[in-house]
């Protein structure tokens, strides 16, 4: 991976999105179906794109609505549809566009009040309280947004009545039918003037804020963390939680300094990412620079991405903890700390996350459920209370109420930030030095995302993979032990594969937008022990593809 000269530094003003010029392209410009990049395309988080690409547009948005008012029919659907939308440029005439199909359609859809924003864990959350122990009339939602990627893009994901991200069934149906509709230029959808959709019969305003804050506490022990008189810092990173902070101090009585209480769809803001555009990533350590360097300012300090779905947590002692290492303290501090969680209840982590939460999950002696890329996989556990944490290596997490029933069943970047919180007052050290203690227990790992070249016959090749297609014999100077195309968790495809010895391990995986297959790797054994997984991952998976017929 190269690194940008610029990467950590402020943004530059030449390369600052040209709102106006985006919006207008929003509007103006047509998707050829004929052309895949300009198609209706739901990833592990909706459809997402530029408007500059064709990829994002106004007819993208109003024929994905319009399937999913014709999805909600045919599931019986008739409750009401939370919409959220982050502070992306397109997120604005994106629900304008959707509000004009659901009010057509005589969806009765819930707008948030008093902040023109909303996160999607707060979407979810208002779902699920909304179908607690309903059997008809049950809500679904809508959030819009692209979470961390840049200004220049838009997002679009469905959420059903469970509340959490759709699956691949729910999303093939939507964006088959979506597509359908941009081919016949439109035909079939409902659509009613903005003004008149707004002033629908069918349009209301829902609290989501006051919802969301007003539950925390059942959630995080918000008690502790201000009993602890300990000094917060956060950074919303211009996103949908700007207003949710004031509110979160106002009622816990926290002592909490917000950073930056910037919006800008220009995100003018930033520090640049690792290759020199803007990205509001919590978990990238070029993108927080500023609040790195606030660090000894804070006893804890966090922030989270532009749909608040993702944490970032910044420590004294530690600077900016990578995903894992957060991830891997808590579990060790959930799973010790919430008496009234079953002693079934197992923890949630994606086959590409630290192995150091496989580690952490046996010394507490619970039951490790690893799934496929996607935070779709942990929902089913989460609302069931069978999972009391997901999380994932790319800083996504929830998990369960104190009392052990569900909280939200999508990603929320909100509670492992006050989870940080009371973890430092509880505890009396913070995240970092927790995570530095179980490394001296249980070893210290090193994790690695590196990208490898692709043709689309090999990405296609790659996703398919069996172990038995796999020759090698060892990674690292280690025997394998396992090789895994599935995951152990709910026996899902993992779209790739994944190598496994006893001090490390690999995972290749296609990349569903560019032509590369990412490499996830990871040794106990320091850095020389990880650049050889490294070396040897791409030499296996090279010489795998070069043997596989099907591969060209």
């Amino acid at each position: 991976m190269t690194i940008n000269p610029a990467a950590g530094k402020p943004a530059d003003p030449s390369i600052l999105v040209n709102v106006p010029k985006l919006v207008t392209a929003y509007y103006e410009l047509r998707p050829d179906p004929s052309v895949p990049s300009q198609r209706v395309v739901f990833g592990t988080s909706g459809h997402r794109g530029s408007a500059f690409d064709v990829a994002f547009n106004e007819w993208h948005i109003l024929a994905i609505t319009q399937a999913i008012c014709d999805y909600r029919k045919l599931q019986k659907i008739d409750g009401p549809l939370f919409l959220g939308i982050d502070t992306h440029a397109l997120s604005e005439p994106a629900l304008a566009s959707a509000l004009e199909v659901l009010a057509a359609n005589d969806v009765d859809v819930m707008l948030a009040e008093g902040t023109p924003y909303t996160p999607t864990p707060a979407v979810s959350h208002a779902i699920l309280v909304h179908n607690r122990a309903r059997k008809s009339g049950l809500a679904d939602g809508i959030v819009i947004t692209p979470s961390h990627n840049p200004p220049d893009d838009g997002g679009f994901k469905y959420d059903p009545p469970h509340g959490g991200p759709a699956d691949s069934r729910v999303t093939s149906w939507i964006e088959s039918k979506a597509n359908a509709f941009i081919e016949r230029r439109l035909e079939g959808v409902q659509r009613v003037l903005f003004t008149k959709a707004l002033n629908a019969p069918t349009t209301h305003k829902h609290d989501f804020l006051s919802v969301y804050v007003g539950d925390l506490n059942n959630v995080v022990d918000m008690n502790a963390v201000r009993d602890a008189k300990i000094k917060l810092g956060v950074d919303p990173l211009g996103g949908a939680g700007i207003d949710y902070w004031p509110r979160i101090a106002e009622e816990y009585g926290l002592d909490l300094v917000i950073v930056n209480k910037a919006v800008d769809p220009t995100f003018r803001f930033m520090n640049v990412d690792w290759d020199g555009k803007i990205r509001m990533d919590p978990s990238s350590p070029y993108a927080m620079q500023r609040l790195i360097a606030l660090k000894d300012k804070f006893d804890i300090a966090f922030a989270s991405d532009t749909d608040h779905d993702r944490h970032g947590i910044v420590t004294k002692t530690s600077g900016l903890l990578p995903p894992n290492h957060y991830l891997s303290v808590c579990i060790g501090y959930l799973f010790a700390n919430r008496p009234n969680w079953s002693k079934d209840v197992a923890v949630g982590k994606t086959v590409v996350s630290s192995s150091m939460i496989d580690r952490v999950s046996a010394q507490l002696g619970r039951r490790l459920y690893e799934v496929p890329v996607g935070f779709k996989f942990f929902v089913e556990g989460l609302l069931a209370g069978r999972l009391g944490f997901g999380g994932e290596e790319s800083a996504g997490s929830t998990f369960l109420r104190r009392d052990g029933s569900v909280w939200t069943t999508d990603k929320d970047g909100i509670i492992p930030c006050l989870l940080s919180a009371e973890i430092t007052a509880r505890v009396g050290k913070d995240p970092g030095e927790i995570y530095r203690e179980l490394t001296g227990e249980l070893g210290d790992p090193l994790y690695e995302r590196v990208d490898a070249a692709a043709t689309p016959d090999q990405k296609a090749a790659l996703a398919k993979l069996s172990p038995s297609d796999i020759h090698a014999t060892e990674v690292a100077g280690q025997p394998i032990e396992k090789i895994l195309t599935t995951a152990p968790g709910d026996g899902a495809p993992i779209g790739g594969i994944k190598v496994i010895a006893k001090d490390g391990w690999f995972a290749a995986r296609p990349s569903g937008t560019e032509e590369i297959y990412k490499i996830y790797a990871e040794g106990f054994l320091g850095q020389d022990h990880l650049r050889k997984i490294e070396q040897e991952a791409r030499t296996i998976v090279s010489a795998t593809l070069a043997g596989s017929a099907h591969a060209f």
